[in-house]
């Protein structure tokens, strides 16, 4: 902990307000603002380390979260359906013509037929 040795002797200070705040744990607590500062709606408990709101105010608002993106909308994003079909087509053909080789597994014991 770092202790400060200047006082607020002789300083003028801006008017200040307290602002009390509730945890869901059950702890309240003032916090000092200025008159002039944007409130915050939540601030962390000073016991418990919990999100407390603000006692007698609005609560957070909601945040717009983004969807989240899958691989497809990736994919999408990248390259057009036709291009996909083509890739797809071509791929396809390779696998088929025995083109590609895929080695066996050395422990796989399955004989092939």
């Amino acid at each position: 902990m770092v202790t400060s040795y200047e006082t607020d002797r002789g300083i003028d200070l801006a008017p200040r307000q307290a602002v009390e705040y509730a945890c869901q744990n059950g702890h309240r607590f003032e916090m000092p603002f200025s008159v002039e500062a944007e409130i915050p709606p939540e601030w962390e408990c000073k016991a418990c380390g919990a999100m407390a709101l603000l006692v007698d105010g609005d609560g957070p608002e909601e945040k717009k979260g983004k969807p989240a993106r899958t691989h497809w909308d990736m994919l999408m994003e990248r390259r057009t359906r036709e291009e996909l079909e083509e890739v797809l087509a071509e791929r396809l053909a390779v696998l088929r013509s025995g083109a590609m080789n895929i080695a066996v597994h050395p422990r796989d014991t399955r004989k092939s037929a």
